[in-house]
């Protein structure tokens, strides 16, 4: 369940639907129960890959508002937490999205190692983190930091669209600044900059 750059980025939320048929069918109509409601949610959240906001929950629903898709979410929670289900609903990047608990991350690591060509090198680690922590920033403070070149790791963090640019800087020359994405949040499962850890925190 894997996100993709959110609307915020000038992208769409993708879907995708085992066994759909070729051709679209018209929405049903609102559901009958509490418990259908849930059940649409949860197909809703499983399908999508990245995280949904309330609003876009409520249009896909007819019938529905914002409390009744929050309290859906709260239920399957509920329920998930006394099944000790292994996934959890979590809000992420400004919407929800549907989570494999964090003990379950190593078994989770091992079934996707075979991607390993798509993680991030430290490099590209240590410069993401720079720019989490100190955006909007350039890529002269970037380099200034690390002490090396940024411009090729930079461009990589663009094209998977975890950084973008964010403006210019009114020094002169007016370099580009740049800034984390709706998807480094939802890939790192933070709803917004805030949630960071704080730099004492992370020298414990």
């Amino acid at each position: 369940m894997e996100s993709n750059e959110s609307s915020s980025d000038g992208h769409d939320i993708d879907f995708e639907i085992s066994g759909a048929p070729a051709a679209e069918e018209a929405p049903r109509g609102a559901p009958a129960s509490e418990d259908d409601l849930k059940s649409v949610v949860e197909a809703l959240l499983y399908s999508a890959r990245e995280p949904v906001t309330i609003d876009r929950l409520r249009a896909a629903v007819p019938g529905s508002n914002r409390a009744r898709i929050r309290e859906a979410i709260a239920e399957l929670n509920l329920e998930y937490d006394s099944s000790r289900r292994a996934v959890r609903i979590e809000e992420v990047a400004g919407g929800f999205r549907l989570l494999t608990r964090p003990e379950f991350a190593p078994y989770v690591r091992r079934l996707l190692k075979a991607r390993s060509e798509e993680r991030l090198s430290s490099a590209a680690i240590e410069t993401l983190s720079i720019v989490a922590y100190k955006q909007p920033i350039s890529r002269a403070e970037i380099e200034s930091i690390r002490g090396v070149q940024a411009g090729p790791i930079l461009k990589t963090l663009l094209e998977k669209r975890l950084v973008r640019i964010v403006g210019r800087s009114e020094i002169i020359g007016r370099p580009l600044l740049y800034g984390t994405t709706k998807t480094f949040l939802a890939q790192f499962g933070l709803r917004s900059v805030k949630d960071l850890p704080r730099r004492e925190e992370l020298l414990r």
